[in-house]
């Protein structure tokens, strides 16, 4: 692991020594984790925005889930 500096805002950082107190884990462990999930998300973004961006130039054709819709019951027929 690697050591580094930040600055952030003294509120921030008693928020994040809170709880982490009632994670029972270190400030840097809930930092870790928390920095782990943000890329997670920004990386779902990402991809979504492929999949908008491909299925945008390239929709599906109604036909291609059609087949099933004679198939589903909506639980009111």
């Amino acid at each position: 692991m690697r050591t580094v500096q930040m600055t952030l805002d003294e509120d921030l950082v008693k928020t994040v020594d809170h709880m982490a107190k009632a994670l029972k884990t270190t400030r840097s462990a809930f930092t870790r984790d928390a920095l782990r999930q943000a890329i997670g998300r920004m990386r779902i973004r990402k991809q979504e925005g492929k999949h908008r961006l491909g299925y945008g130039l390239h929709p599906v054709p109604r036909s291609e889930f059609g087949v099933w819709e004679s198939e589903q019951k909506w639980g009111d027929e």
